[in-house]
C-alpha cells in the first residue's frame, strides 16, 4: 500500500440501519480498491441522529426494511438532505443499494398504501403492489457496459424509473427494478442506484472501480487506477452467474 496519491472522502450513510445483506462489505471493498492504489479514503460513518459535517466524494447507502427506510428517511430529510443534494449537484458520486436506491428516489407507496417521501436524487418511484403480490427473490444477472453484473435481490416495491433517469443496466436473469420491463437500477449524473445486493462491489470488480473512478473525477481526475490482481473477485462473479442457471 502506497499513500501517494488523492484522498476520497467517502460519507457511508447510516450503517446500523441500512445493512440488509452485508451492503457494509460495499464500503469495505472501496476502502481497500483505493488503499491499494495508494488512494486514501477517509470514511465518515453516518448514524440516525448525524449531521454531514461537510462535502464528501461518494455517498454509499445500503437496503433496509420499510422501519428501517422510514428512521433514514427521517434522518436524511430533517438533517442532511440539503448537504447532500448539494454535493450531489456539484459532481460527487453515489451508490445507493436497495431500500436506500428507494429512498433516493421521489417517493415510496408502502404495501398499506403509506407513502414514504425520497429526496428525488433519481427520477423513479417505487410501489409495492401488496403483500399478496410475490417478493422479487433471487439471483440476479444483467448486462451492463459490455459486461455483466451480478447480485441478489429481495423486494416487495417495484421501481418505475422516469424520463430523467436512465437503467443502469438490462436483465437477463431475474426481476430488476420491476419484474416488467427488463431494466436493472438507476443512473442520473454520477448517482448509481441498483437493488443488487451481495454485497454487490466485492464480485463485481470492474463497478467498484467505475464508482472510484466517478467519485475521483472532481478532486483528481487524471489519477489512474492501477490494475489489480482480481482473481478472486471475477471467481467469485462467476460463481454468482452460474447460482442464476446461466455460464
Amino acid at each position: 500500500m502506497t499513500t501517494s496519491g488523492p484522498v476520497l472522502r467517502i460519507a457511508y450513510l447510516y450503517p446500523d440501519l441500512m445493512n440488509l445483506y452485508a451492503d457494509r462489505g460495499n464500503v469495505t471493498c472501496l476502502e481497500r480498491r483505493c488503499a491499494w492504489r495508494g488512494v486514501t479514503p477517509l470514511v465518515q460513518r453516518l448514524e440516525w441522529d448525524d449531521r454531514l459535517t461537510g462535502p464528501a466524494d461518494l455517498y454509499v447507502i445500503g437496503g433496509g426494511q420499510d422501519r428501517q427506510q422510514q428512521l433514514a428517511s427521517q434522518g436524511l430529510t430533517r438533517r442532511n438532505a440539503d448537504q447532500l443534494l448539494s454535493s450531489l449537484g456539484d459532481g460527487a458520486a453515489m451508490l445507493a443499494v436497495c431500500g436506500g436506491y428507494q429512498l433516493m428516489a421521489h417517493r415510496y407507496r408502502a404495501a398499506d398504501g403509506s407513502e414514504l417521501a425520497g429526496l428525488g436524487v433519481f427520477d423513479a418511484e417505487t410501489v409495492h403492489p401488496g403483500s399478496d403480490v410475490p417478493r422479487c427473490i433471487g439471483n440476479v444477472v444483467c448486462d451492463w457496459n459490455g459486461s455483466r453484473l451480478v447480485g441478489f435481490e429481495n423486494h416487495g416495491g417495484r421501481t418505475y424509473l422516469g424520463s430523467n433517469s436512465i437503467p443502469l443496466a438490462r436483465v437477463v436473469r431475474g426481476h430488476g427494478n420491476n419484474s416488467e420491463d427488463g431494466t436493472e437500477g438507476a443512473v442520473v449524473g454520477s448517482a448509481i442506484g441498483t437493488y443488487l445486493h451481495g454485497s454487490v462491489l466485492p464480485k463485481n470488480p470492474h463497478l467498484a472501480d467505475h464508482i472510484i473512478r466517478l467519485a475521483l473525477a472532481r478532486g483528481a481526475p487524471d489519477f489512474e487506477l492501477a490494475p489489480l490482481d482480481d482473481a478472486a473477485e471475477w471467481a467469485a462473479h462467476r460463481a454468482a452467474v452460474r447460482a442464476a442457471g446461466l455460464r
